[in-house]
C-alpha cells in the first residue's frame, strides 16, 4: 500500500464521559476540525441521541403519559427547534407479540370466554336439534288423534284389564324377570279326544299376491265359539272322570307361557275346587280379543271412538281373523268329522271349521293338565292329513309401522315380518304357543290390510304365508322349555292356595302378575260361572246346577265396530 488511513489520535477524558471539556487539549491532541459542535447542526440529518438510557421510567408516584419513552426527545433541550414534529414518532407497534393460538397448550390453557362460549353453542345446538326431533313426532302424533288440543298421551292404554276392588285380597305378585330364568320339559301330550269338523285349505291362496289382491269376504252364518273352561261340558265330564288335576283352554295357556312379552293388561280366574284347579276367562273378557301394535313404540290415538284407538283395532282384527279363517278353505261341503261334533253348537247350526283337542300332558307323578286346543284347517300332504292353524295379520295404517305392505311383500316379505315381530311381539308367540300346543303342522300367517287406511270395514288379502311352529318358534326365540316353566310355577304356587276364587292379573304398568283372592260372587254380573254337578264334588260353591248354553261370538263384525264407536 502506498499510503494509509490516519484514524487520529482519541483524547482521553478523566473527567468523565465524552470529550474533554478544553479545548487547548482537543485541539492539541486531534486532527478535528475547530469549532465543529458534538450536537448535530441539523434537524433532517436525524444525528444525535438515539435513545435516552438515562431517564427513569419507574417512578410510581409520576403519571404515565403517551410520550413516555426513551425515544421522546420533545423535552431534550439539544432540539429546541420545531417540537412537534416529535409527536408524530411513533413505533410501528409497540405490543407484545400475540401467542399462537393453536401452540400445544392451547387445549387446556385457552381464556376462559372461548371455551364456555363454545360449549353453549353446542349446548343449544343439541337443545334445537332436540325441539326439532320432539316437534316431528308430536306432529306424527297428532295427526291421528281427534283432538290435537289434547295433552300427550304416554301411557293411557295401559289400564288394568279388571278393576281391582278394595276388598280383594292381593296375596303375592310375581315379577316377570323370575319368569324368564324358569325351565320345564313335558313328555309328548295324548289325545283324549276329538270334537268338531274342518274343511280343508285352498291352495290357491298361497298364490296371492299384492298385485292380484282377494277381498276379505263376510261370514255372517256361521257362529264362532268362545267357550272358557268351566262352561266347556267335555272338560266338565273329563274332570268328573278325574282325567287330570289341572284344566285351561289353549287361549289361556298361551296367554301364561308369553306372559312375559305382554304390555297391556290381562287377567284370568282362578278356581280352586278339592284337589282341582280351573283358570278361567271371564265373559268378554280381553282374550277374546286381539291386541294390536302392543308391543310397538308408536303411540295409538287414546280417543276409544278413533277407529285406530288399541281397543278398535282389537275388535277389528278378531273379525279379521275370523273371517279370514273361513275364508281360506275349500267351501264345496267336504269336511273332516271327528270323534264327536262340535260341543257348543245346537243342531243344524251353521259352525266354523274348527276342530277341537283335548289333549293331556303330565306335570307331575300325580298331577295332569288338560287343555283345549283349536286348529281351523285340514291339508293333503303326501297322502297325510295335516292340521293348520289360520291367522291373519292386520294392516290399520303405514305410517304407524312405516312399512307399506303393498310395496314390500313381494319384495321385501322378510322385512315386513320382522316389523310385525316388533310391534305384535305378544300377539305371534301366543299363536305359536297354540299351534305348539296343539300339535299343528302348519300355521298359516295372512297379511291383511284394509282397502283405504280411513275405512275399517272393507278389507284386502295381500298375502299368506306358511310356517312350521317349531321353525317359526325358533325364528322368534321361543322357548318352549321356558313356556312350560312358566305354566308349572303358576300351578305349583296355586294348587297350595286354599279352596276358593282368585283371579291373575298383569300390572298395567309394570312388569309383573298379582294373585287377587276375591269373593266367591266375583265377576257375577258380567261372567257366567258354569259349575260342575254337584254330585261330581268340583261344584263352585254357591252356584247353581242349571244346565249349560254356551255363549257364541255370532255377533256381525260391524255391529262390534258400531258397539265400540258407541
Amino acid at each position: 500500500m502506498v499510503g494509509g488511513f490516519e484514524v487520529g489520535a482519541v483524547p482521553y477524558n478523566p473527567d468523565g464521559w465524552g470529550p474533554p471539556d478544553s479545548t487547548a487539549t482537543l485541539v492539541a491532541s486531534s486532527n478535528l476540525p475547530l469549532n465543529v459542535p458534538f450536537a448535530p447542526f441539523s434537524r433532517s440529518d436525524k444525528l444525535g441521541r438515539i435513545a435516552d438510557w438515562t431517564r427513569t421510567m419507574n417512578n410510581p408516584g409520576r403519571p404515565k403519559t403517551a410520550s413516555d419513552s426513551v425515544f421522546d426527545f420533545t423535552n431534550d433541550d439539544s432540539f429546541p427547534a420545531n417540537a412537534d414534529e416529535d409527536m408524530s414518532f411513533r413505533l410501528v407497534d409497540g405490543k407484545p407479540p400475540p401467542r399462537p393460538k393453536f401452540g400445544p397448550k392451547w387445549r387446556f390453557n385457552q381464556q376462559r370466554t372461548q371455551l364456555p362460549q363454545r360449549r353453549d353453542e353446542e349446548v343449544e345446538a343439541r337443545k334445537r336439534e332436540a325441539e326439532k326431533e320432539r316437534a316431528r313426532r308430536d306432529r306424527l302424533y297428532n295427526l291421528n288423534r281427534s283432538n290435537v288440543n289434547a295433552p300427550r298421551r304416554e301411557a293411557a292404554v295401559f289400564k288394568s284389564s279388571v278393576e281391582i276392588q278394595p276388598e280383594w285380597n292381593m296375596l303375592d305378585q310375581i315379577p316377570f324377570s323370575t319368569f324368564s330364568k324358569l325351565s320345564f320339559s313335558v313328555p309328548e301330550p295324548e289325545d283324549l279326544l276329538l270334537c268338531g269338523g274342518l274343511e280343508f285349505y285352498d291352495r290357491a291362496y298361497d298364490r296371492i299376491t299384492p298385485k292380484n289382491e282377494r277381498r276379505l269376504e263376510r261370514f255372517k252364518n256361521r257362529n264362532f265359539f268362545k267357550v272358557t273352561t268351566t262352561d266347556d261340558p267335555v272338560i266338565r265330564r273329563l274332570a268328573n272322570e278325574d282325567k287330570a288335576t289341572v284344566f285351561a283352554t289353549d287361549a289361556i295357556l298361551s296367554t301364561l307361557m308369553c306372559a312375559t312379552r305382554s304390555v297391556y293388561s290381562w287377567d284370568i280366574v282362578v278356581q280352586r275346587v278339592g284337589n282341582k284347579l280351573f283358570f278361567d276367562k271371564r265373559d268378554g273378557s280381553q282374550l277374546d280379543l286381539l291386541a294390536v301394535h302392543e308391543t310397538s313404540q308408536e303411540p295409538l290415538p287414546e280417543a276409544k271412538d278413533d277407529i285406530n284407538s288399541a281397543y278398535s283395532l282389537s275388535v277389528e282384527a278378531a273379525y279379521i281373523n275370523q273371517n279370514f279363517s273361513q275364508q281360506v278353505l275349500v267351501r264345496d261341503g267336504n269336511k273332516v268329522a271327528f270323534d264327536e261334533p262340535n260341543p257348543f253348537a245346537n243342531e243344524g247350526e251353521e259352525v266354523a271349521s274348527v276342530a277341537y283337542r283335548y289333549r293331556r300332558w303330565k306335570l307331575d307323578d300325580d298331577m295332569y293338565l288338560v287343555a283345549r286346543c283349536e286348529v281351523q284347517s285340514v291339508m293333503e300332504v303326501n297322502k297325510q292329513r295335516s292340521f293348520l292353524t289360520l291367522n291373519a295379520l292386520n294392516e290399520f295404517d303405514p305410517k304407524y309401522s312405516g312399512v307399506d305392505w303393498r310395496q314390500k311383500l313381494e319384495t321385501q316379505r322378510g322385512a315386513v315380518l320382522a316389523t310385525e315381530l316388533k310391534n305384535n311381539a305378544n300377539k305371534l308367540a301366543k299363536w305359536t304357543a297354540q299351534a305348539l300346543l296343539a300339535s299343528a303342522d302348519m300355521m298359516k300367517l295372512g297379511y291383511v290390510s284394509r282397502v283405504h287406511p280411513r275405512d275399517h270395514f272393507n278389507h284386502v288379502i295381500l298375502a299368506v304365508v306358511g310356517y312350521k311352529p317349531k321353525d317359526f318358534a325358533g325364528q322368534i326365540n321361543l322357548n318352549t322349555s321356558n313356556m312350560w316353566g312358566i305354566v308349572k310355577s303358576i300351578v305349583d304356587l296355586c294348587m297350595k292356595l286354599n279352596e276358593g276364587k282368585y283371579v291373575l292379573v298383569k300390572d298395567p304398568s309394570k312388569p309383573q302378575v298379582r294373585i287377587y283372592e276375591v269373593p266367591a260372587d266375583a265377576f257375577e254380573n258380567d261372567y257366567v260361572e258354569e259349575p260342575l254337578a254337584e254330585e261330581d264334588q268340583v261344584q263352585p260353591p254357591a252356584e247353581d246346577e242349571n244346565g249349560v248354553t254356551p255363549n257364541a261370538a255370532t255377533d256381525d263384525a260391524e255391529e262390534k265396530v258400531d258397539a265400540v264407536q258407541a
